[in-house]
């Protein structure tokens, strides 16, 4: 078995990468004998076993390792089990809301094949949250109750990140409104589609601020695309609102005289903008994303984000 120490250790704190840095000095995978102060992990219901992180769990394969611990830190025993539900998650990757997010979620989802699973720092995970809530409340996703940070240890012996210097901004970051930063991309428009319950086509009527919130009203005529649990009578006099959006761009939102696929969902009782796209048949990556909707599978957000 191929020795994963030298990736990890740019990933983990000083504890962890002597023990590993131990490990590698055989000629053949060893593992590492020791009990980590964590006893908040899940008790199994058969032996951990080393299994190849296959190349559509697109969230952690290629994460610095080729190997992982089934079952895993989240209790999941099978490998469909462990996709269907990492795949909710890719979408916030992709955002940038921090640097250590798919660190992070790898540490669950695909914990390093060793004799223990090493479970991720509490302040790691206090710094992932505290970056991507606000992108989540966006899309009317609360942080789950699965990534509770008080959880996980504070000592040396967990997943960490060892340059701490790494400005709080990660490269990439928008300071545009989450529904509304969006390039013309097949993948984007997909992703976006995914986190809502309904989309149509249509035009911006008005867009006003409502507390912290914009208020976008929407005119009559909308074609429909995604239909969800609207009804008719709610298309009548349907309201969305831009959660958190008073102060950050959207530019969308600035000309009103544009068709938009428009998407959202329903958070208690009010409607949220998920997604803003200008309607544009001009553009490949549009029409090839328009077509897809209609036979791509999403993952299922509710069975996670709760």
């Amino acid at each position: 078995m191929r020795c994963v120490c030298e990736p990890l250790c740019r990933m983990i704190g000083l504890a962890v990468a002597v023990a590993f840095m131990a490990a590698c000095g055989a000629s053949e995978y060893e593992y590492v004998g020791w009990s980590p102060p964590y006893s908040g992990g899940p008790s199994y219901g058969k032996p951990p076993q080393c299994v190849d992180i296959p190349v559509d769990l697109r969230l952690c394969h290629g994460v610095g390792y080729q190997q992982m611990l089934l079952p895993n830190l989240l209790e999941h025993e099978t490998m469909a089990e462990v996709k269907q539900q990492a795949s909710s998650w890719v979408p916030l990757v992709h955002k940038n809301c921090h640097p250590g997010t798919q660190v992070l979620l790898c540490s669950l989802f695909s914990p390093v094949c060793l004799e223990r699973p090493i479970p991720p720092c509490r302040w790691l995970c206090e710094g992932v949250r505290d970056g991507c809530t606000p992108i989540m409340e966006a899309f009317g996703f609360p942080w789950p109750e699965m990534l509770n940070c008080d959880k996980f240890p504070e000592g040396d012996v967990c997943i960490a990140m060892t340059n701490t210097t790494s400005p709080a901004t990660p490269t990439g970051f928008s300071p545009i409104c989450p529904p509304c930063d969006n390039e013309m991309e097949t993948d984007t428009m997909l992703e976006h589609m995914c986190a809502s319950e309904f989309a149509f086509k249509a035009k911006i009527k008005d867009v006003t601020r409502e507390n912290m919130d914009r208020k976008v009203i929407l005119q009559k005529k909308k074609k429909m695309l995604k239909v969800g649990n609207l009804k008719k009578k709610d298309m009548k006099t349907l309201v969305l609102y831009l959660k958190n959006g008073a102060d950050c761009p959207c530019q969308q939102l600035d000309n009103l005289g544009n068709q938009y696929l428009i998407m959202g969902r329903k958070v208690d009782q009010q409607y949220l903008l998920t997604g803003i796209h200008k309607w544009d048949k001009s553009s490949k990556e549009f029409k090839k994303a328009i077509k897809k909707l209609k036979t791509y599978k999403c993952p299922t957000f509710e069975n996670v984000f709760k």
